[in-house]
């Protein structure tokens, strides 16, 4: 299966929190926490559209000027999803800026801020450069998705560290593959027309819907179908800065079961146990059992603490060891 969410860690185990899902088949990316985002490229930036903050500590959350100021004077609207409070913080860092020359742009960025109250409940306020970002609240909505596409939607968790935090799932509702040796067999080639043929699958079309075919002509959906596959689509789970609390683990585990990859905390040894309790942070051997509870295929750890300069080998190693037992 060709990944539809190709997910990398910005900087890697020990630096700012930031995971850079790219979207291949919408053009778009999803960031999972916004800490330092200097090592993304303005391309990066500019295809970003929806910004995941688990809470608001600086090394989560100092990335957004660097968003905002590569997409100043151009047309996009971008969410951005976080805990109780988020709105506010947002809200500030907007008006900590003059707007006076927003009526010289002809574009329109949009910052739509999700703030969940509580499972199931999320305020939305809008943030439009048209209108120097002054907040405008929308009425509060309940659901289980916060965000949902064509091709992904994000699931939440409330979990608590100091205070609430956010854990969060992104996955494809289903993903579509084509068999190149059937597409081939049927003397077809490999081309564009595929596109619409797998949209057509996915929106779940009659089988009359016809099919532009490479060379002209149509044929229906129906006789298509053997063509391509329907799977279980990608799920990439992400949790960090959150207490080793029997709760925190049970909604982890309830958000990101059977996830493909778990991104999760890392922050200490084993041996430090009662720092990272003091701390409110998990240890590699929690991280692992957490991420083998939630049957998650693979474990990518981070958020190693600077203690570790160097042992970073070690770290991993101890993750892995909880994972396999």
């Amino acid at each position: 299966m060709t990944p539809s969410l190709r997910p990398s860690l910005v900087n890697g185990r020990f630096g700012d929190p930031a995971v850079f899902i790219e979207v291949a088949h919408e053009r778009a990316a999803i960031l999972l926490d916004c800490g330092d985002l200097s090592a993304l490229s303005a391309r990066d930036l500019l295809r970003v559209r929806a910004v995941c903050v688990s809470h608001m500590h600086i090394d989560h959350l100092i990335g957004f000027d660097a968003l905002l100021r590569v997409n100043v004077g151009r047309d996009a609207v971008i969410d951005l999803i976080g805990p109780v409070g988020v709105t506010g913080c947002i809200g500030a860092k907007l008006a900590g800026y003059s707007w006076d020359l927003v009526d010289r742009y002809a574009t329109e960025l949009v910052f739509v801020v999700h703030e969940v109250i509580a499972a199931g409940r999320v305020a939305a306020t809008r943030f439009r450069f048209s209108r120097g970002f002054a907040p405008e609240p929308e009425r509060e909505r309940s659901g289980e998705a916060i965000l949902a596409t064509t091709h992904w939607r994000l699931r939440t968790a409330v979990l608590a560290h100091h205070g609430p935090c956010l854990g969060f799932l992104v996955e494809e509702p289903i993903h579509i593959n084509i068999w190149r040796n059937r597409v081939e067999a049927a003397g077809l080639a490999i081309g564009p027309w595929l596109k619409p043929l797998k949209e057509a699958v996915r929106a779940g079309s009659p089988d009359d819907t016809l099919i532009a075919l490479p060379d002209g002509g149509t044929a229906p959906l129906a006789e298509l179908r053997a063509l391509v596959s329907v799977e279980r689509g990608q799920k990439i789970g992400y949790a960090t800065d959150v207490a080793d609390t029997p709760a925190n683990r049970a909604a982890i585990v309830g958000l990101c079961r059977d996830a493909d990859l778990l991104f999760i905390e890392a922050s200490f040894s084993a041996a430090d146990a009662e720092r990272a309790a003091a701390r409110a942070h998990l240890t590699t051997t929690a991280a692992g059992e957490i991420a083998r509870a939630c049957g998650a295929r693979r474990v990518e750890p981070f958020h190693f603490s600077p203690r570790y300069d160097g042992g970073e080998q070690m770290l991993l190693d101890e993750v892995s060891a909880a994972f396999a037992n």
